[in-house]
């Protein structure tokens, strides 16, 4: 009984022989690319989110606190987020010199 399952096994083996070339070819360059295009969409996306997180004002704001805590007393929940990219309370850190307190 093992020694027929054996040869069976063996004779599939032997007949399946010409296609293993091929197949781990096929399969190595897939792996190689699934691997590249991950790596590529990876870059992309983080590209594509650092462009978004550099529009955010709220750095240049005159509300900004620089505290960890409160970080704006006017919208402390969307300080420092993607809801701040259009903030309508947005004021630049110089608008209020005494050149413009005419």
């Amino acid at each position: 009984m093992f020694h027929l399952a054996h040869l069976s096994l063996y004779w599939l083996i032997q007949a399946l022989r010409p296609l293993f070339g091929p197949v781990c070819f096929v399969s190595a360059w897939g792996i190689v690319l699934l691997i590249s295009w991950n790596i590529w969409a990876a870059l992309r996306d983080g590209i594509r989110n650092a462009k978004k997180m550099h529009q955010i004002p709220c750095a240049n704001c005159r509300f900004f606190t620089k505290n960890y805590h409160l970080k704006c007393p006017v919208h402390p929940q969307e300080a420092l987020s993607q809801e701040a990219i259009h903030c309508l309370d947005y004021e630049p850190i110089g608008y209020f010199t005494s050149s413009n307190q005419e």
